[in-house]
């Protein structure tokens, strides 16, 4: 806002008859602390209210209404740990539903003026502890569970809202253009009556705006570039990033609005190249791209209608080698992936039900759901491994898109079954990857005997593995017999006594089954250590912390003890 602009908003604010829960006047500064709970306090209680906008003043004096003026300096000042205010308060606030602070001079005196952003679909805490205004007072929000529950529930749709401050004109022709096109294409029988609808209409009827006035969603999909200002603090851009097997940054690329002609720009990004490398036979192809485009949109078009705006993350595209990994900012609504796998009838769930609607009229969604398990079908008709979700992060979804094949032959192999259900090959495609699946999963996989090995150290059954040419594989996963391990201690204790631990490590470590990790290794090693000693093969002449093992039948050579075996006293 310029400084008329702010000169109009401060002479509507003074003209209020008294502090209000949204509205908080001081005549100078305060502790950093203490700002930082009025920052929350306003945001919250800007929710409850549903106002747009709190806004906390300096250099007016409550009460009265008086302007005095302020020497705060809010860009001056510095937090806890010597940082920055504006960034020390930024880090606090979580998650940060955003403050813009204006300082000018009104009246001859200088004001400076925090316009803070109203809580998104949660409360706003800062630094661990939430707050709300009370009356004109400020006091934790743990004292008022009916205010908090308020708070979750008053879901605030980011997409629908209104942006005042644009226009048609905002609006990039080209977009626009494309919009009708797949609008079109997603109802064919209404070509006549879109190719006759001017663009305010048009919009309308896309659910692209209301009665003619720009929404955020609107400005996402269809929005000049520079249109980003005008629905600040939320950021609407993607990034594209290449690294390096190293994991160095090789290049980059951002992307804003209009969103649906960009999408297309990320994708050309990507160099999905042919994978040639394939099994040898006619069951599948011998050239296959790394990637399906049309699963790459999809992962994209989720995370654009599923991103939490008020968060002010940035969605991203990180392709590597042999894996492109999607993040976007925001919980995973319907709680877990199997959820949405199992149901029969799609989880028709959206953080921002505006822009989705938006993404289904423009023929970027599917109006039925179900994308993600479409993802999953499609990447099992290719054989390729399955896609990952990493939902470890509470405010952050992880996807990953592997475009080389590991070692999952065998895998391959079981998709082309017919008789194994979706939920099965998912499965089976955790075990090959390492990842730990659930002791029911285990026991189901089992009883398929699809699996083998003791819970978690599942590996791929031998028949299985067999059939695909992985029988080498297989024996280096197993392990071998434990008898074998045994006799190869006792031969080198016998050799070589006295034998040290790392000795014993050196031996076996290469030799144990590689589905173990190298704790588990050790632990294998100590307990057959501890298995040869109790049978009263070898025993320990040194110490627990540094052991020396002999055979049991050298510490009395020749029917001698140690003591006088070859010495006098």
């Amino acid at each position: 806002m310029n400084t008329a602009e702010l000169t109009a908003l401060l002479d509507r604010l003074r003209a209020e008859p008294r502090e209000t829960e949204w509205l908080e006047f001081k005549a100078n500064r305060h502790e950093p602390q203490v700002l930082g709970e009025y920052l929350s306090a306003l945001a919250n209680s800007a929710c409850l209210l549903g106002k747009p906008r709190a806004y906390l003043v300096f250099g007016i004096e409550d009460g009265s209404h008086a302007v005095v003026g302020t020497t705060f300096d809010p860009h001056a000042e510095t937090g806890k740990g010597r940082q920055l205010l504006s960034l020390w308060l930024s880090l606090g606030l979580h998650p940060n539903a955003g403050f813009e602070t204006h300082i000018f001079t009104y009246q001859g005196k200088r004001v400076v003026l925090f316009e803070v952003h109203p809580a998104f679909d949660r409360p706003v805490h800062f630094y661990g502890k939430a707050y709300v205004r009370d009356g004109t007072s400020k006091t934790e929000l743990a004292k008022y569970p009916e205010k908090e529950r308020a708070i979750w529930h008053r879901r605030v749709d980011w997409s629908a809202q209104i942006c005042e401050q644009a226009t048609l004109d905002d609006l990039d022709p080209r977009a626009i253009a494309k919009a009708r096109a797949e609008f079109t294409a997603k109802s064919p029988t209404q070509a006549a009556a879109v190719a006759a609808w001017d663009d305010t209409t048009f919009l309308n009827k896309a659910k692209l705006t209301i009665r003619g006035a720009v929404t955020n969603a609107a400005l996402l999909l269809l929005g000049h570039p520079e249109s980003t200002t005008l629905i600040a603090p939320a950021v609407t851009r993607i990034t594209w990033l290449l690294k390096n097997e190293r994991n160095e940054e090789l290049d980059y690329q951002h992307f804003g609005p209009p969103l649906l002609l960009n999408v297309d720009a990320v994708l050309a990004c990507i160099r999905n190249l042919t994978v040639r490398e394939l099994p040898e036979g006619t069951l599948f192809p011998v050239e296959l791209t790394q990637y399906d485009p049309w699963v790459i949109r999809e992962a994209l078009h989720n995370c654009i209608a599923h991103q939490d705006y008020g968060l002010r993350g940035r969605i991203q595209v990180v392709e590597t080698p042999g894996a492109l990994l999607l993040t976007n900012v925001g919980g995973f609504l319907p709680g877990s992936v199997e959820a949405v796998i199992e149901q029969d009838a799609p989880l028709e769930i959206y953080r921002n039900p505006f822009l989705a609607e938006a993404m289904v009229n423009l023929n970027m969604i599917d109006t039925q759901g179900g994308g993600i398990k479409r993802m999953f079908q499609k990447q099992r008709q290719r054989f390729f491994p399955m896609p990952d979700y990493d939902l470890s992060e509470p405010e952050r979804v992880k996807l990953t898109l592997r475009g080389r094949v590991l070692d999952e032959r065998y895998t391959r192999m079981l998709m082309a079954r017919t008789d194994l259900d979706l939920r099965l090959i998912i499965l089976l495609d955790k075990v090959q990857k390492r990842q730990c699946i659930s002791t029911d999963d285990s026991k189901r996989l089992k009883a398929a005997s699809l699996v083998e090995g003791r819970y978690p150290n599942l590996l791929v059954a031998g028949r299985v593995a067999a059939a695909v040419g992985e029988k080498a594989r297989h024996i280096r996963d197993r392990g071998l017999d434990g008898q074998y391990y045994e006799d190869m201690v006792v031969a080198l204790v016998r050799e070589h006594q006295p034998v040290a631990r790392a000795d014993i490590d050196r031996l076996l470590l290469d030799k144990l089954p590689e589905v173990l990790t190298p704790e588990q290794k050790l632990n294998r090693i100590h307990n057959l250590l501890r298995k040869l000693a109790e049978t009263g093969l070898i025993v320990n002449r040194g110490s627990r912390r540094w052991p020396k093992w002999i055979p049991a039948d050298a510490r009395h050579p020749a029917g001698k003890s140690k003591e006088t075996n070859g010495s006098k006293r």
